[in-house]
């Protein structure tokens, strides 16, 4: 693997659960990626500037930017944008579309077109066909929230556990196929759709948290687990152009 000169500016992913950064290297490229904290911040690099995505809550982002700040000289926020390169959002309202999700699409160019899939709290989907146009969206809940979700309803369902099968025979494998299979069903439609609408089956990338659980029955998915990180590193490098 090719080794790449590190800058001193580092990309940083806080999402509801989970903390990822990585060094921008001088070539645009994110480093190696590390997975911290996202409670006590143990661990944050130091450096000249900071590219934060973050669709953590309001307190959250809040706390981590206090960590940051007498580490680094200079923070940058990334936002969603209408247009970057060749990408254009479908949104009238870009600011409503999720930064994760927007730097997703950008990190999966050249891949395009695309079917991005990301699993965290929520399922997310987003196609961008092979001109870089957002054709749209999906949102769902993740297997992870509909287990949550069910236990906090009915406290006898376990909130994990189970492995996934076809057709269960105990509660458990039940909750962990039901909910899999609920995430893994509305992919397949997104790609059924897709394929119609561009008239060629998409690329499929996957990435997230919570994408590891779906990768059983999904082999035609590609796993990208630094796809926000890449369009981070992308977005930070026209940021810093002068």
């Amino acid at each position: 693997m090719t080794q790449h000169a590190v800058s001193d500016a580092w990309l940083f992913d806080l999402g509801n659960t989970r903390l990822k950064c990585a060094a921008l290297s001088t070539d645009g490229a994110p480093g190696e990626v590390r997975v911290l904290s996202s409670e006590t911040f143990d661990g944050l690099p130091a450096g000249r500037v900071a590219y934060i995505a973050s669709v953590a809550s309001e307190s959250a982002r809040v706390q981590f930017l206090d960590a940051l700040a007498p580490r680094f000289r200079r923070i940058a926020i990334a936002r969603t944008m209408p247009r970057f390169g060749r990408l254009r959002i479908a949104y009238a309202h870009p600011h409503k579309l999720g930064v994760d999700r927007f730097l997703a699409m950008l990190g999966a160019e050249p891949a395009w077109p695309t079917l991005i899939v990301g699993v965290g709290t929520a399922l997310t989907l987003d196609l961008v066909d092979g001109d870089g146009l957002h054709r749209g969206g999906r949102i769902a809940p993740s297997p992870t929230l509909m287990r949550e979700a069910l236990h906090a309803r009915a406290a006898q369902l376990p909130p994990s556990g189970g492995a996934y099968v076809e057709f269960a025979d105990d509660t458990e494998d039940a909750l962990a196929s039901g909910c899999d299979g609920a995430a893994l069903a509305l992919i397949d439609r997104s790609i059924d759709q897709a394929t119609s609408l561009l008239g060629a089956r998409p690329s499929v990338l996957l990435h997230g948290g919570g994408a590891d659980a779906l990768r059983i029955d999904a082999a035609h998915v590609q796993p990208r687990p630094s796809l926000v990180l890449d369009g981070l590193a992308r977005w930070a490098m026209q940021e810093r152009a002068p």
